[in-house]
C-alpha cells in the first residue's frame, strides 16, 4: 500500500481523505494533542484495521470524534448536566468524555465495554475532516501499539508507511500528550488519564472529581481500561527508561557516575553541559505545557541516537505536569529510583 501525504490546508485534500474514511481506509489525521489514525467509528471493519495497522491489543477502547457537540446524541444513551458543562467550558479541545454508548457504537470502538469516550478536537483540519466525511471518528493515536504518540506527520510516516491509506499533514500538534480523559458513567466523575485539560480545570467546573488510582500506578490486575492510556507500559522508546527522582544535583552525579555506553539522559533545557553522557531535552522545568509539546519527540529521539539506558529527569505531577508524569512512567514501565 502506498502511504499518501496530503495537505491538511488543501481543501481538495481533505476531501481526499474525507472519501477514504467513507470507503473504509485508515487516515493519519492531525489534531491538537496527537496525531490520531481515524477510520470510521460506526464501522466496526473499518475499526479493526486501526488494531491491525498498530498492533494494538483489542481490550483498548479508542475515542470516538465529532465536530459538532448535536453529534454526541447519536452515540451516547444519556448527556448528563455534566457533560453539558464540560462541553460548554472545553469543547472543542483536548478533553474525552467517557459515557455508556448506544447501538450505534460497534464493540471494535468501545473493547466491548458498554461505555464511549467522545471528544470534540480544536485542530481545524481535524473538524474539516470529520464534517467532510460525515462520519464520527474512531482514533487512537497513529503510532505502532506502545511506541511514543506522534506529534508530526513524520512521526506517523516513520510508523504507518504503507500500512494506511493517507496521513494529512497539518504541521506539530499543540499540546502534545493525548486529551485528558474523564468518565461520567460513575459518580463522582473519576480522571481517567491526566492531559492538557487539568485536574483541577475540571474540578472548577464539576465541583468533586476523582483521579482513578491507574493515573500514577499500573492498572490493577484483571480490570479493564476503561480509557487509552491505562495499560501498563506505553509511549516507550526502545531503550530502558529510569526516572530518577532527585535534585538535579543528585541526578547529575548519578548518570555521570553511571556512563557506559548506550546510557543516555532525559532532562531539562539547560542541563546538558553538566551532564557526561547523551542528552536529549524535553522542555524547562518550570515549563508543563512546553514538557508535554516535545516529550514524544524527545522519547523517539533517543531511538535515533540508539540510546540503550536513559535516565529521566522526573517532572513534577501537578497540572498539566501530571499529564506528563502520567506517560513518561508508563513509558519507563514504572521503574522509578528516588535518591536522597
Amino acid at each position: 500500500m502506498q502511504t499518501l501525504r496530503l495537505n491538511a490546508n488543501n481543501p481538495e485534500d481533505i476531501q481526499k481523505a474525507a472519501q477514504i474514511l467513507r470507503e473504509g481506509g485508515l487516515v493519519g489525521m492531525p489534531t491538537e494533542t496527537v496525531y490520531g489514525l481515524a477510520a470510521n467509528a460506526l464501522d466496526g471493519k473499518a475499526v479493526a484495521k486501526i488494531f491491525a495497522a498498530k498492533g494494538r491489543p483489542m481490550d483498548n477502547p479508542l475515542i470516538v470524534h465529532i465536530s459538532k457537540f448535536d453529534q454526541l446524541y447519536k452515540l451516547v444513551r444519556e448527556v448528563p448536566p455534566e457533560a453539558e458543562k464540560l462541553a460548554q467550558a472545553y469543547w472543542p479541545g483536548p478533553m474525552t468524555m467517557v459515557m455508556p454508548k448506544t447501538g450505534c457504537i460497534p464493540d471494535e470502538v468501545s473493547a466491548g465495554l458498554e461505555t464511549v469516550a467522545v471528544r470534540f478536537p480544536s485542530h481545524p483540519a481535524a473538524q474539516a475532516l470529520i464534517s467532510a466525511s460525515g462520519l464520527p471518528l474512531a482514533a487512537p493515536s497513529a503510532n505502532l501499539s506502545g511506541r511514543p504518540s506522534p506529534t508530526t506527520a513524520e512521526h506517523v510516516l516513520h510508523d504507518m508507511d504503507g500500512k494506511i491509506e493517507a496521513v494529512l499533514d497539518g504541521g506539530a500538534c499543540g499540546v502534545g500528550v493525548e486529551s485528558t480523559v474523564v468518565t461520567l458513567a460513575t459518580k463522582p466523575p473519576r480522571l481517567l488519564r491526566p492531559g492538557g485539560i487539568t485536574l483541577e480545570q475540571l474540578r472548577a467546573v464539576l465541583g468533586e472529581v476523582e483521579m482513578d488510582n491507574a493515573v500514577l500506578k499500573p492498572l490493577a490486575e484483571g480490570v479493564k481500561a476503561a480509557s487509552p492510556g491505562m495499560k501498563y507500559k506505553h509511549y516507550s522508546p526502545k531503550a530502558n527508561v529510569i526516572i530518577i527522582d532527585s535534585s538535579f544535583e543528585a541526578y547529575k552525579q548519578y548518570v555521570n557516575a553511571h556512563k557506559e555506553a548506550g546510557t543516555a539522559a532525559l532532562c531539562y533545557s539547560g542541563e546538558a553541559p553538566e551532564l557526561e553522557v547523551p542528552v536529549v531535552c524535553y522542555g524547562r522545568e518550570d515549563d508543563y505545557g512546553e514538557q508535554a509539546r516535545e516529550l514524544f519527540d524527545a522519547l523517539r529521539r533517543l531511538d535515533e541516537i540508539h540510546a540503550k539506558t536513559v535516565y529521566a529527569r522526573c517532572p513534577e505531577p501537578k497540572g498539566v505536569g501530571l499529564a506528563v508524569y502520567n506517560r513518561l512512567i508508563r513509558a519507563a514501565g514504572f521503574e522509578v529510583l528516588r535518591l536522597e
